[in-house]
């Protein structure tokens, strides 16, 4: 599985200069507002710094990291939903993506003014929801139409049921709350799964600052986390100008040399992508060989024949057992034999739960 994240939020606050911080295909950012009329797409590596501390123990002809797909989606603004034009097509974007990564601006730059004239983060996450909560309160009101007909028919109770969810999620909307708050279990949520509603995806906040507020944060960022105190999501803190700087040089010894003189050990956005995967309750399994060392993304209480699935369907199809390794074991003992030696290599059937960093080897037999 792949994860996609969707990069949201108002125009002119840094998205598509935080997309290049993450990735390799370029885009360009401009300072003039609704410059842009399409989303830009790149698939990234998960940075895994065990894969590197693997090779050392398992030389490999190629290392494969685990892969996000990041769409940078143009701004978004007030009524962006109405009509049939590009920001129908945004909101489609938004809803192609597994989780997202709202971006707000939270510095002064007197050369680069705000769409609304002043900045305010809060105004700006204000702005954004109403824009999706509009979106789902029409598809949900499309359901209930459907739906009504099917309940008052007779004795369909999934039909019934199916309403009475819808009109939780209709009165949550109304009252400007998002989906993924309302009080609707996530068993009762399987009524709506073919909606893709936008409110119910995870969000991540990241609060866009200048240099100077990279460590300690500033007044917008205090703000914001004021505003979110009682919601679920992370606020994250990314100088995404002097990072998308830094990520330009050529040499990672230089990379991090600048990265140390502002106060951070690594990219931010290497956790902007492990606070996603945990967001989304992701984990990551090894497969290692002399061919191939490969990282593999599954969800959470996946058992082996499921993270079998995830390398190939005939895996799952055909499973066996799995032989299995602990990342740490592995490292510290050095090698599969002294694993096998030391009690530390064990044999799974198919109610094994994997567990992050797992080194497996599947048998199967289709």
């Amino acid at each position: 599985m792949s994860l996609k994240c969707g990069i949201i939020g108002v125009a002119n606050i840094g998205k598509t200069t935080l997309f290049n911080c993450m990735s390799s295909t370029k885009a360009e950012a401009s300072r003039v507002a609704f410059a842009s009329n399409k989303t830009n797409i790149s698939v990234i590596n998960v940075p895994d710094a065990r894969l590197a501390v693997i090779e050392k123990y398992q030389p490999t002809d190629r290392t494969v990291h685990a892969t996000v797909e990041i769409s940078d989606i143009p701004g978004l603004t007030k009524s962006s939903g109405k009509g049939d034009g590009s920001g129908n097509k945004f909101l489609a974007d938004i809803r192609n993506t597994d989780a997202l990564i709202h971006v707000l601006r939270c510095f002064d730059d007197e050369s680069l003014p705000h769409i609304d004239g002043s900045v305010d983060p809060v105004r700006d996450i204000e702005t954004v929801n109403f824009e999706l909560q509009v979106k789902d309160l029409e598809s949900i009101e499309k359901k209930i139409l459907k739906t009504e007909k099917l309940a008052k028919s007779g004795g369909d109770k999934e039909a019934k049921k199916c309403l009475e969810v819808l009109l939780v999620l209709k009165n949550h909307l109304e009252d400007f709350q998002n989906v993924r708050t309302a009080p609707v279990s996530a068993e009762d949520l399987k009524h709506v799964a073919d909606l893709f509603l936008l409110t119910l995806k995870p969000v991540l906040f990241v609060c866009n600052v200048d240099e100077a507020s990279v460590i300690s944060g500033n007044k917008y960022v205090e703000k914001v986390k004021d505003f979110l105190k009682n919601d679920a999501s992370d606020v994250l803190v990314i100088g995404a100008k002097i990072e998308e700087e830094i990520a330009e040089l050529e040499s990672e010894e230089d990379r991090l040399t600048f990265l140390k003189d502002i106060g951070l050990e690594e990219p931010s956005v290497n956790k902007l992508i492990r606070s996603a995967y945990e967001m989304l309750n992701l984990i990551s399994f090894f497969t290692i060989g002399q061919k191939e060392n490969r990282a593999w993304t599954i969800t959470k209480g996946m058992t082996a024949p499921q993270a079998a699935g995830a390398i190939h369907s005939d895996l799952e199809r055909g499973f066996i057992r799995a032989e299995v390794m602990r990342y740490n074991d592995f490292i510290s003992l050095g090698s599969e034999q002294a694993c096998k030696d030391k009690g530390k290599f064990h044999v799974e059937g198919k109610n094994y739960v994997v567990e992050d960093g797992d080194i497996l080897h599947i048998r199967f037999n289709v």
